[in-house]
Order: C-alpha cells, then sequence, then structure tokens
C-alpha cells in the first residue's frame, strides 16, 4: 500500500516490514476485542484479572473450568449476595460441591396478629463443605468467602471435612 516510489526502494520495505510485526499483536488483539471479555474464550491470566474486574470470588489457585465459570456467574451472584441460595452457590463455584447449610431464620404466614415468630430467635449459620482430601487452607477459603457472601449481621461457623470413603471391591 506504499506509493509507487516507495514499492521498489529496500529500506522502505524493510521499515513498513517492522511496522507491520509491532502493530500486528495489536490489531490482533482490537479484532478479537469481545472474546476477552467472554470468561469461556478469553486466555486464563485476562479471565483472573476479569473476575478482579467483576467481583468474583476466586483466589487465582482453582482449576481453569472452576475460574471460568466463577467468572461467568459473577454478575448474578451478586443478584443473591446475602441470601442462602446465594452463599450455595458461591461455595459451589469455589469449591466444586453444594454445601450444607443450616441457618436460624424462618418466613411465616399468618392470619391472627402477634403470632409466634418462625425461626431462633437467635442467628446464627453454619456452613460445611466434604472435600476428598481437605487441607487447611480449604478452611480459611471457606472461612473468608462465608465471611464476604453472608448477611452482614449473622454470626457464622464453618466446617471442613473429608468425605466419606466406600472401600472398593
Amino acid at each position: 500500500m506504499l506509493p509507487a516510489v516507495f514499492a521498489d526502494d529496500d529500506l522502505a520495505q524493510r521499515f513498513v516490514g517492522g511496522l507491520d510485526d509491532v502493530l500486528a499483536p495489536v490489531l490482533n488483539v482490537l479484532d478479537c476485542l469481545d472474546t476477552y471479555f467472554d470468561p469461556a474464550l478469553t486466555p486464563v491470566d485476562f479471565a483472573l484479572w476479569l473476575g478482579t474486574w467483576v467481583g468474583a470470588e476466586t483466589d487465582g489457585g482453582e482449576p481453569e473450568p472452576r475460574l471460568r465459570a466463577a467468572v461467568a456467574a459473577a454478575v448474578a451472584l451478586h443478584r443473591i449476595r446475602g441470601t442462602r441460595r446465594g452463599l450455595a452457590e458461591a461455595v459451589r463455584l469455589a469449591f466444586g460441591v453444594v454445601p450444607e447449610i443450616t441457618e436460624s431464620g424462618g418466613a411465616d404466614w399468618n392470619a391472627r396478629p402477634l403470632g409466634p415468630f418462625p425461626g431462633d430467635p437467635r442467628p446464627r449459620l453454619h456452613v460445611t463443605i466434604r472435600l476428598p482430601d481437605p487441607t487447611p487452607g480449604d478452611f480459611h477459603r471457606l472461612d473468608s468467602l462465608v465471611a464476604a457472601a453472608r448477611p452482614a449481621h449473622m454470626p457464622y461457623a464453618v466446617e471442613v471435612t473429608a468425605t466419606e470413603r466406600t472401600p472398593e471391591k
């Protein structure tokens, strides 16, 4: 695309070729920019950064499929944050297992005013997960995750136990 006077010039051709080598990666990124914002298609390092951008509960040590799932679900999780469903989904995305959650809350309807209140009078939340090979880091990860995703007023306790192993026959 050079003017005819520079088309045969060796120096001009090498200079423009050098610019092509420098600008080609930038143009490639701009051509594929939409894929960088899709957690299923973006490179892993960009998925980590994208996770911080949308507030995904990740620590950078999870397997790639779980990282991509957490980033993809982060925005939807913010809508249900502070609920039992939101807490269960956040733990499932972080650890790959469904947690056991017990809480003191409840909801009820009564036609008579001043009826009994549902649930326990003292608020409490207990989250248990069962992992094949739990580590002390799993306990701290679960503790920080529950502290961030629980209702603000709710005292909580967490527990990480090993799954029961069935003998192989």
